[in-house]
């Protein structure tokens, strides 16, 4: 059920959304899911196989996602990773998308960064919980301006990174994902029904580690940005 501006109870608060390079246009989000250990040696790092599973998902909610090049140090946690990511928003969607059709639902591209309070993520996968309370916090997604795929076309390879105070944390490259974008899209369709305004955070490699107040990161995914965030 949708109502109108005249009907709720009360004001309804506005949309997330994301900046897009080169314009004074929105991408409004409506969910955010994001892909486990899809670069084999952050999977091994993590202490799995990388061989023996299929692509899971968990789900950030929308306002996690923040551009303000500052990343609040959560409460409640005493150890914050950072995870360096592509970020892929969604134009259309729909169920059951063939992998050869999945790049037709891409708007564009961004680059992002998916923090996790570790410490309470391993609690919960200690008691077999849900991950949220790890990952879906107040600015736990920041992230850069999107690109439209009509001005860079469909990043398949090109290196990810992040470095730390200068020093290089986290190295990959887009083709060492195990899972590619067509592929997410269209796994996911086969589970949820995909819709314009959907972003996928599609993974991040080795060399995940904690941050502390005052850190700066600086990220980067070959043709599509920067980031660079502040820890405070």
């Amino acid at each position: 059920m949708h109502g109108t501006a005249s009907n709720y109870v009360i004001e309804p608060l506005s949309i997330p959304a994301i900046p897009v390079v080169g314009t004074d246009k929105l991408f409004p989000v409506h969910r955010v899911y994001c892909v486990g250990r899809n670069y084999a040696a952050h999977a091994v790092e993590m202490g799995h196989d990388p061989n023996k599973e299929p692509p899971f998902f968990f789900q950030k909610n929308p306002d996690n996602l923040d551009t303000s090049g500052a990343f609040p140090y959560p409460s409640a946690s005493s150890d914050v990773h950072h995870e360096i990511e592509m970020v892929v928003a969604l134009k259309s969607g729909g169920t059951d998308i063939p992998v050869e059709k999945a790049l037709d639902c891409v708007y564009g591209y961004g680059v992002g960064l998916d923090m996790t309070r570790r410490d309470l993520q391993g609690k919960a996968k200690d008691m077999g919980r849900p991950w949220e309370v790890g990952k879906a916090f107040e600015a736990s997604g920041p992230c850069t301006a999107l690109v439209p795929a009509s001005t860079i076309g469909h990043p398949i390879q090109g290196e990810i990174w992040l470095d730390v105070n200068g020093t290089r944390r986290q190295t990959g490259d887009l083709n060492q994902m195990i899972w590619k974008v067509p592929e997410m899209i269209s796994y996911l369709s086969g589970l949820f029904t995909l819709m314009p305004g959907d972003i996928i955070m599609s993974g991040t490699p080795s060399g995940v580690a904690a941050v502390n107040r005052g850190d700066v990161l600086k990220g980067h995914v070959d043709g599509v940005g920067d980031i660079e965030v502040r820890v405070v």
